[in-house]
């Protein structure tokens, strides 16, 4: 896996991304777990953006990330709302907890930074074991088409001291075999316009087919599969869908 989300990236996300934004995500979590009563983990935590308004919600929820900066401002903005959080610095590969959990859930396409098939079968079966018989995994999936398109873009922010953060995405590398796009984005830091800073992160990001992730899922152990089209749940995901949930139980066993 490719380096991600150091101190330039991390900052941009937090920006762009801040604790309790939405995308429908965090209503759809909040109701698909709203009867939850054991912990749930949320791998690839983040800043914190669906961890804290589900902590908020009264639930139970933990999370790890590979990113030390990331987990930064999670644990800030925990710190600041008087919210307990069991944060800790891990990668999808190796993971533990004595735990197990009543769900583990991976909004927003963070799954696919598994770039290798067989890494994520495996990761897949790790996520199995470490539920409780019964238990749930959430999964949501950018559909293949939006890894597609290609291009390049350039965004902007802001920062709270009128400094300025801009981001070059380019996409660069397209492998049809792997399932993989590659794109180089640029942070750069400006400060009364002069660089201050600047990280390159070599992206890199796997697409998933509908069936080929659902059979994935009954590949790792689970016993029951259900895919829903934009946090819609219970309807089958349909052409120009932003975004599909996969939702899948351990068998009671």
């Amino acid at each position: 896996m490719h380096n991600r989300y150091g101190k330039l990236a991390a900052w941009v996300y937090n920006l762009d991304k801040p604790v309790g934004r939405s995308f429908g995500d965090v209503e759809f979590y909040r109701r698909r777990l709203e009867r939850c009563d054991g912990p749930i983990l949320e791998p690839a935590v983040g800043n914190g953006r669906m961890l804290v308004p589900l902590l908020e919600s009264g639930l139970r929820v933990e999370g790890f990330d590979s990113s030390d900066e990331m987990l930064a401002y999670c644990e800030a903005e925990c710190r600041q709302r008087g919210l307990e959080a069991g944060l800790s610095r891990q990668s999808f590969e190796d993971f533990s907890y004595e735990t197990r959990f009543s769900a583990i859930i991976l909004p927003a396409g963070s799954f696919q930074l598994i770039t290798d098939g067989t890494a994520a079968a495996a990761v897949l079966r790790r996520f199995h074991d470490h539920l409780a018989p019964g238990g749930r995994l959430i999964v949501d999936l950018d559909p293949i088409g939006s890894f597609l398109a290609g291009g390049t873009s350039v965004r902007s922010w802001v920062t709270g001291d009128g400094d300025l953060l801009t981001l070059n995405d380019q996409h660069v590398e397209t492998c049809y075999i792997a399932q993989t796009t590659l794109s180089h984005l640029r942070y750069e830091h400006w400060r009364e316009g002069s660089l201050v800073r600047s990280e390159l992160d070599l992206f890199k990001l796997r697409w998933w087919g509908v069936d080929e992730f659902s059979m994935a899922l009954r590949a790792a152990g689970f016993a029951e599969v259900e895919v829903s089209g934009n946090y819609e749940h219970g309807r089958a995901p349909r052409e120009g869908d932003a975004i599909i949930s996969f939702e899948a139980t351990r068998g009671a066993g």
